[in-house]
């Protein structure tokens, strides 16, 4: 029997019926460990007992009422990502997309509102991915994802990742802002070195243009720190971000400064279903988690631990991995073979993975992860390489 689903994923045969912190069951009754959680979403697990209660009582009161009225729980979650980062204004919505695709329309309406209309194009970078709405492939460049959707939405220039020459070179009368991801996901756990990303600052600076950055995937702690960008000791004037931050309730958000957020007045912009009491108070659970005493520190720690074991792996299997890659827990593996073959293989050994750009795979473990699930997932690393190493993968 066919689906009546639209075919735009390439399902695989597995589905899932509960989770239970880093494991997710499968309805044959398996248990897999998860290092991917929804592609960097599921933040704090499976079934986190903090979200669960607090999603359970706040539906038996009340869902969504629209921006039309004032939302105590959307203020309670600005105010607590305001105290801890740059922002001084926060907008919700429901996704990354979303998010990038207003943070574009603040760029533009930016310049337009400080008397430099001309100002509208957004230079980003090679191998990055922001979304899969017309302005978001535009954004990213990727021929794959531009193929077939007529021309391209105008206003967006790639230079490569990590050039801040190329950047420089691109800069022209009309560029309003830069937009970047300190670590590219999609493109292959690229991590933009500290210094890259302070140029990204001393650039924009010098010449009056507006620094966003992607922390979609790469925010809400899974660096080992709230937001990627703080490694570098440098803010931005927008941040993007979604994915973990409502450790897979729906949820986008905007971060700005209040000089930039200052272009977006009412009427301008909006969303019907962002920020409702659900989604907000889901948010402020998982950030009061990732927030708490110690959590960060201990994310930190772990993600070194599992850093410094697939290193050794690399070393043991050279036929297999070519290095390892990525900063905190989002860490990826360039393989030698084919990656979706890898990912296949270590389903089979109890392992969900994710596959990434540039033959890499993906590992994006729940920020509660400790040293028996590093230990679990390395043997089963170890084990589908020693198979291709053998001859037997």
């Amino acid at each position: 029997m066919s689906s009546a689903l639209m075919n735009t994923y390439g399902r695989s045969e597995y589905a899932f019926e509960r989770g239970e912190g880093a494991y997710l069951y499968a309805t044959d009754g398996r248990r897999y460990l998860d290092f991917a959680t929804g592609i960097a979403v599921n933040s704090l697990g499976h079934s986190h007992p903090t979200l669960v209660k607090v999603l359970q009582d706040q539906a038996a009161k009340l869902w969504h009422t629209s921006n039309l009225y004032q939302i105590p729980e959307q203020e309670r979650l600005a105010e607590r990502l305001v105290e801890t980062s740059f922002a001084d204004r926060v907008f919700f919505c429901n996704s990354g997309v979303e998010a990038l695709e207003g943070s574009f329309k603040l760029a533009r309406r930016y310049n337009h509102a400080k008397g430099n209309p001309k100002r509208w194009r957004i230079i980003a970078f090679e191998g990055a991915f922001h979304g899969r709405s017309l302005a978001t492939i535009a954004a990213s460049g990727n021929p794959k994802y531009l193929d077939g959707f007529g021309p391209p939405v105008e206003g967006f220039d790639q230079v490569p990742f990590g050039n801040l020459n190329a950047l420089r070179a691109a800069i022209t009368d009309e560029t309003a802002a830069i937009i970047a991801e300190p670590v590219q996901g999609e493109g292959g756990i690229n991590a933009a070195s500290l210094d890259f990303l302070r140029g990204l600052r001393q650039a924009a600076d010098e010449f009056g243009l507006l620094l966003m950055f992607d922390e979609v995937q790469c925010g809400n702690g899974r660096t080992g720190k709230l937001w990627a960008h703080e490694w570098a000791g440098v803010t931005p004037d927008v941040l993007t971000t979604a994915k973990g931050l409502g450790s897979g309730f729906p949820i986008g958000a905007i971060l700005a400064t209040e000089d930039a957020a200052s272009a977006l007045v009412p009427g301008l912009h909006g969303t019907t279903f962002g920020g409702n009491q659900l989604a907000m108070t889901v948010g402020k659970a998982v950030l009061d988690v990732i927030l708490s005493d110690g959590f960060l520190d201990r994310v930190d720690r772990i993600s070194r631990v599992l850093w410094d074991r697939l290193t050794d792996l690399v070393k043991k299997h050279p036929d297999v991995f070519e290095s390892a890659r990525g900063a905190g827990l989002m860490l990826g593996l360039k393989c030698k073979v084919p990656n979706t073959e890898m990912l296949a293989a270590l389903r089979k050994e109890g392992l969900l993975t994710v596959t990434a750009g540039n033959n890499v795979l993906r590992l994006l473990p729940p920020l509660i992860i400790d040293e028996s699930h590093v230990d679990e997932a390395l043997a089963a690393l170890d084990a589908v390489a020693s198979g291709w190493g053998s001859g037997d993968g």
